[in-house]
């Protein structure tokens, strides 16, 4: 067998089986159920097209969950599973899902004992969607077969039809690896996700990202203003957030060419700061400057301008301003 499972009537486990599932407490989704998903490690259970209208899939290991009474199924493929696409619908493109699929004759209709990666054909409609799918049953991939594909009209182009479903796991306490979609809540307070550029915890309400938890995002100057002033580098900010309060850091600086006369008002910014990067109070805060320090008002509606001392020359420091974005 290439198709194994865990826990699985009526031949029992073998030591074999036992070795190569995924076995342990799982990370939660209710209080009796898993989230199932793909084991992370190397591209598991991944998708290629092995001819005009056949893909094949990887190894790999994953938990499959089936009805709260039934429980979960840990799985592994331990060779690679080549399946065959039905032909294309004479008129409209449909969307398949290759899946992970348990059959167990004791909770469903099948009346079998078995676990494969099997196709499931999608409806053929103007408008296709992936098919709905029963429980113990796992998406990895949709594949989106055009009207009229077979192997006579060339099939399907692989680069362009295929679209990973992988959504992954991990066992319980352990950090979610990043997959297909992030539309998830939580289990239970102080779970942790990957969000793609670092890591969430569920706070029993929402996610909540973790510093530094987004890049930093470089800003638009106004015009006669440019970057790197004073040798700081570019004008660029990240959304932090600090023992749960949301923040703002900034880096870089800006300059002008008329000594004591920044342009645009003293606004180096082209356009107002996006809603998420504004403090719910208008916040000043000091900066070092050309000559002498100034301040940098970060007002509620977006605009930042710059309060300018006696003195000051062609340049403005952003480096290390950090304030909250809380009342």
């Amino acid at each position: 067998m290439t198709v194994r499972a865990g826990w699985l009537l009526p031949t029992g486990q073998t030591r074999e089986d036992t070795r190569l599932v995924p076995l342990g407490t799982m990370a939660p989704e209710t209080a009796m159920t898993s989230r199932d998903g793909v084991i992370a490690g190397g591209d598991a259970l991944a998708a290629t097209g092995a001819g005009t209208m056949q893909v094949q899939i990887s190894t790999g290991r994953a938990l499959v969950q089936g009805t709260a009474a039934q429980g979960a199924y840990p799985v592994a493929v331990t060779s690679p599973e080549t399946l065959t696409i039905t032909d294309g619908n004479a008129q409209y493109t449909r969307i398949d899902s290759v899946v992970l699929k348990v059959y167990d004759g004791l909770y469903d209709v099948e009346q079998q004992t078995a676990v494969a990666v099997e196709i499931v054909q999608g409806p053929a409609q103007a408008t296709p969607a992936p098919p709905n799918l029963p429980p113990a049953t796992l998406r990895l991939w949709d594949v989106t077969v055009p009207a009229g594909a077979s192997a006579g009209t060339g099939g399907i182009t692989w680069s362009s039809a295929l679209a990973d479903r992988r959504r992954y796991t991990a066992s319980y306490g352990g950090i979610i690896p990043r997959g297909y979609g992030l539309s998830f809540a939580g289990a239970y307070p102080g779970q942790y996700r990957d969000n793609g550029s670092g890591l969430d915890r569920w706070n029993g309400t929402a996610w909540q990202p973790l510093e530094p938890s987004i890049a930093w995002t470089p800003v638009t100057l106004a015009s006669g203003y440019t970057n790197n002033g004073n040798n700081q580098g570019p004008l660029r900010y990240r959304r932090i957030w600090i023992s749960g309060v949301p923040h703002v850091q900034w880096r870089g600086g800006v300059s002008w060419t008329t000594s004591g006369s920044p342009p645009n008002t003293a606004q180096p910014l082209a356009t107002a700061l996006p809603a998420a990067i504004r403090p719910a109070q208008h916040t000043s805060v000091a900066a070092a400057a050309g000559g002498v320090p100034l301040k940098i008002d970060f007002q509620t509606g977006g605009l930042v301008r710059l309060i300018l001392s006696a003195g000051v020359t062609t340049w403005v420091s952003f480096g290390g301003i950090l304030y909250p974005l809380d009342a």
